[in-house]
């Protein structure tokens, strides 16, 4: 008689342990809250579904016990997942910055083909299922929400972490096993904009730039990235600040000094910045201070920079001083903000913490705790940075998970 497996959750790497769960010919039932499964799934790479990274290094990924992670991402690794979705249709395709997406750049393609796979192989889907408490007893009971029940004799909780709660994952898989003896690290979020102390943000909420966002902590250089900056009505957004969110987050939190430092102009010294308008403003000495910036950086920029240096727009630039010059160069290439806030669950693409990792066996993603008990995803303290690390980590734990639970 075959195993018998539930899977709560019907993310990422939910369907992962349910389908590598089946191969090995477990009789296995996937329970979802939602009315379909893959929701977050679906919103990934800007529903593009960045699924891995040729450059899959440990250095993006994080969590308390870093020897955990590697040695499951070694059971499952980057060739092997696009090996596993090549076999099940999907094309890999790269823009060259080693993010792989599938060729349609459409995450609905990941989802239809996981789908279609676990139909394929007879997997039961149980949507609008949430589940209120997991028992162990000879085997394992999970009770619903609606008052119905499931009996498993192993069950994989892949129910996400807190991050975009309106998918589902909203931290209520940490209650489900809590009574079962697992602690979590404390969760913040994650890959998400921050929010910054000024009163300039509404004048300047929309304006868009490439540069490079530094992060501060303690007066430590602690993290940057560079990439499409945007200014917004409480603070700044884009790829280089979700980068730096986690450490930024962690630290805020605990009352740390956090600042950001911003460039504008990218890929200049201030130094070099310096001598550069010295020599602009000799070419037009009588123009305005709020007119010698304009083809420099974005107009809307200028009037709050030069008020943030208490600088008089009508100052014709060829009387400034050096050390008005100095200024400039300062705040274009290392303009400050302390770090206030961050924009929350709803906005954060994942969760910072989770399940102690030191109770899961990295060999098997079984419970050391609760023999028969399996994990995967988001739901443990691992997350990594943007770039589909994130997702590798969601298809090494859900595949070891899945394969573990039907064949131990």
């Amino acid at each position: 008689m075959s195993l018998k497996v539930a899977v709560i959750g019907g993310g990422a790497s939910g369907m992962m342990a349910a389908i590598n769960c089946a191969y090995t010919g477990a009789k296995v039932v996937l329970l979802e809250r939602n009315d379909r499964v893959g929701k977050k799934l679906l919103a990934t790479g800007n529903g593009r579904c960045n699924y891995t990274n040729e450059n899959m290094k440990l250095d993006f990924l994080y969590g308390e016990d870093h020897l955990f992670i590697e040695k499951v991402m070694e059971k499952f690794n980057r060739d092997q997942t696009v090996e596993f979705f090549e076999k099940i249709g999907i094309v890999p395709a790269s823009e060259g910055d080693g993010k792989i997406f599938p060729l349609s750049f459409q995450s609905s393609s990941v989802l239809d083909v996981l789908r279609y796979e676990m139909e394929k192989v007879g997997i039961e889907v149980l949507t609008d299922s949430y589940v209120v408490e997991i028992k162990k007893e000879k085997d394992f009971l999970v009770k619903l929400k609606e008052g119905k029940s499931i009996r498993g004799d192993r069950v994989i909780v892949t129910t996400g972490g807190r991050a975009m709660p309106v998918s589902g994952s909203d931290g209520n898989g940490y209650g489900l096993v809590k009574p079962l003896g697992h602690g979590t690290v404390e969760t913040t979020p994650a890959l998400v904009q921050l929010k910054l102390k000024g009163d300039i943000f509404k004048q300047i909420n929309g304006v868009k730039f490439v540069g490079r966002v530094v992060l501060y902590i303690d007066g430590k250089r602690t993290k940057e990235d560079f990439g499409d900056v945007l200014f917004t009505d409480y603070g700044i957004s884009g790829p280089p600040v979700l980068q730096i969110s986690r450490e930024a987050i962690r630290a805020q939190e605990k009352g740390i000094d956090t600042r950001v430092r911003i460039s504008i102009i990218s890929g200049k010294t201030k130094e070099e910045v310096f001598s550069y308008l010295k020599e602009r403003f000799k070419n037009f000495p009588e123009r305005t201070l709020d007119f010698g910036l304009v083809g420099l950086i974005n107009k809307r920029l200028i009037l709050p920079i030069l008020k943030e240096l208490d600088l008089d727009k009508n100052k014709v630039v060829g009387s400034l001083e050096n050390r008005e010059i100095e200024a400039l160069a300062e705040i274009l290439t290392s303009w400050e903000f302390p770090v206030i806030g961050n924009k929350g669950w709803g906005q954060a693409q994942t969760t910072a913490g989770g399940i102690m990792t030191k109770d899961i066996n990295p060999d098997t993603m079984e419970s050391k705790l609760v023999k028969g008990l399996f994990f995967a995803g988001e739901i443990l303290d691992v997350d990594g940075d943007c770039g589909g690390y994130n997702l590798q980590w969601a298809w090494s734990s859900g595949y070891l998970a899945g394969l573990s639970a039907g064949s131990l």
